[in-house]
């Protein structure tokens, strides 16, 4: 149970951090409506510088590697992000991987470097960027080009048509399927859309040879739930067990942090990886263009300023924000009696923070796909039983 505590009552409370989410942009150059960054309830990003000044990139570096010595930590990661992160360009990103690598780096830890983009902007230039400083990457895709356009495309101008985004991904995952930059290909992430079928998208997605896939629920609260969730019945649970079974029944070509993180913790009782799923809190510090360290970004779906900390990288340490007394609290005993009381909640943990807030309680509720993970865990349950894998 790495850089957590838990109390007698089952809370956890952070003790250090180990993955470092750095926002080196924050616009993008796409306009994907359910974006959790510039389509809900945050209006922050608007005052944030474009690019990340050097000065707070330098600050970031630092702070890291004054975290990492602090607390002895032997792994990191260190995930550029956005907005768009490569709308910072080659020279913004290889100066800040050129500095992590040697700075974080002389502290002896084993320092990861990835990136999270939308793929439009993988060029042969920016590949070789990524390649020089060993910076994997995961591409967001959504499916075929109906299921990705559908809401992964660029705002027309003057109010004209909108344009998919579709065949750039497609060539950008191409140039990584080559033998000089395959070992970059970190996975593809594809964010959940009940309009598009389950089995088609998943086939699009490994068409792509990608190392793994991972699969988003779309943010939404009790208050504004995504389409389709929060009432009776469970269409993510099936469209994603729907998926579960193609997988499954192709010996499991690639990896699937969902599925993965649900049969560990199924049949040994593993910690999840997946950010959705486990009572423990994810290790993760966020840190916005301007030097601001937020909770969760995906908090950006409650309210305007609900992942704000207060704290910035230029007057705070990541310790100083661990310290903060509104710290979001964690672990089963700080989850809802329904949740506390359920059969599965060693398995979902309550589900995502952000998905539990709403209805006048707060975080005090259930997911609001909390029917929608019992059928996936139930699913994955009984399909991976021992015999039922003889």
């Amino acid at each position: 149970m790495p850089h957590v505590s838990v109390t007698r009552d089952r809370r956890a409370t952070l003790t250090a951090f180990d993955q470092f989410v750095v926002k080196l942009h924050s616009r993008c150059n796409l306009a994907c409506d359910y974006c959790y960054v510039f389509e809900l309830r945050d209006t922050a990003w608007r005052g944030r510088p474009r690019t990340m000044p050097a000065a707070v990139r330098d600050r970031v570096v630092h702070r890291i590697s004054e975290h990492v010595r602090l607390h002895g930590l032997s792994r990191i990661r260190v995930i550029l992000h956005g907005g768009e992160p490569l709308l910072a360009g080659p020279t913004v990103i290889d100066e800040f991987a050129a500095s992590v690598r040697r700075i974080v780096g002389a502290t002896g830890a084993c320092v990861e470097l990835a990136v999270q983009t939308n793929g439009t902007l993988l060029t042969d230039a920016m590949l070789e960027v990524l390649l020089r400083h060993d910076i994997s990457v995961g591409v967001s895709l959504d499916g075929d080009e109906r299921a990705h356009d559908r809401h992964r495309s660029r705002r027309g101008t003057n109010g004209g048509a909108r344009h998919g985004s579709h065949a750039q991904v497609a060539a950008a995952l191409a140039r990584l399927d080559t033998p000089r930059h395959r070992r970059l290909f970190g996975g593809l992430l594809c964010t959940v859309d009940l309009a598009n079928p389950p089995g088609e998208t998943y086939e699009a997605l490994v068409a792509h040879r990608p190392p793994s896939v991972d699969f988003l629920l779309p943010h939404g609260t009790w208050d504004t739930p995504p389409s389709g969730a929060g009432g009776t019945r469970a269409p993510y649970g099936d469209w994603l067990c729907e998926v579960f079974d193609r997988w499954e029944d192709s010996d499991r070509p690639v990896r699937v942090r969902l599925f993965e993180s649900v049969i560990g913790m199924c049949r040994d009782h593993t910690g999840s990886s997946a950010e959705a799923l486990g009572p423990l809190p994810a290790a993760v510090a966020v840190v916005e263009t301007d030097g601001a360290l937020v909770w969760a970004d995906s908090l950006n779906a409650v309210a305007d300023g609900a992942s704000h900390t207060g704290a910035n990288i230029l007057s705070h340490s990541f310790d100083g924000v661990l310290a903060l007394p509104d710290a979001p609290k964690h672990g089963i005993g700080s989850l809802c009696a329904t949740c506390r009381s359920c059969a599965l909640v060693e398995i979902c943990g309550g589900g995502l923070r952000t998905h539990r807030y709403g209805r006048g309680q707060e975080f005090a509720n259930p997911s609001v796909y909390c029917l929608d993970l019992t059928r996936l865990i139930q699913h994955i349950d009984r399909r991976t039983a021992p015999m039922n894998r003889a």
